[in-house]
């Protein structure tokens, strides 16, 4: 399987990548990527929510009326979850929602991923470029000519690049990352894929570990 590498203006080079069909060219397993993706999304969770139990709230213990006798319900203080301002049944406590995966999954999850996106025609490869200062107007225009207008577009590098970051980072549907930062999440999350030249062999030695 091979890519043809195209340059900054959305031409071919003439230069082509191999792609491992054992990570561009396997069935998808949806299962995998599912709980990558919710590993990813429990982790950005702060679990700071917190509501107050009646042993919290600030109030008086005495009896409201007599156990027997009034024809109502038995009730005993202010606190208690049956009135307004008591404490909560069950209510949220502070907790990590993270959780572990093992290496395996996280890799079945990528290359399924990647698969998809294959099969889609969302991969394209690049050739290296850089930039003399941080410019947003440039990856703009690189943009518009690798034909991503209003497309969410996922640039993966061999190395992080400053200039390059900073001219992405203004722009909502653009994201700059290297290699070895990617998740499952990230490449679900982007329309179009774009590997440097540089970075493909090297993420594909990461998944083959």
């Amino acid at each position: 399987m091979e890519l043809v590498v195209l340059n900054t203006s959305g031409k071919e080079t003439g230069r082509s990548v191999s792609l491992d069909e054992a990570i561009f060219g396997i069935e998808p397993n949806q299962h995998a990527v599912y709980l990558e993706v919710k590993q990813y999304l429990a982790a950005q969770r702060q679990g700071t929510h917190k509501s107050k139990e009646r042993n919290e709230i600030s109030g008086s213990t005495k009896k409201l009326k007599k156990q027997k006798g009034s024809g109502s319900a038995r009730y005993g203080s202010i606190k208690s979850p049956t009135f307004k301002g008591g404490g909560r049944v069950f209510g949220p406590k502070p907790r990590d929602y993270r959780f572990k995966l093992n290496k395996a999954l996280k890799r079945l999850a990528k290359k399924s991923v990647l698969s998809q996106k294959m099969r889609d025609n969302s991969i394209i490869v690049l050739e290296a470029f850089n930039f003399e200062a941080p410019k947003t107007k440039e990856f703009i225009s690189l943009n518009n000519a690798l034909g991503f207008e209003g497309k969410k577009a996922l640039y993966i590098l061999p190395e992080a690049n400053k200039n390059v970051y900073l001219s992405s980072r203004n722009l909502a549907k653009t994201k700059v990352l290297t290699y070895n930062e990617i998740s499952s999440y990230d490449l679900v999350n982007a329309g179009e894929i774009v590997f440097l030249e540089g970075a493909i062999e090297k993420f594909q030695e990461n998944l083959r570990k």
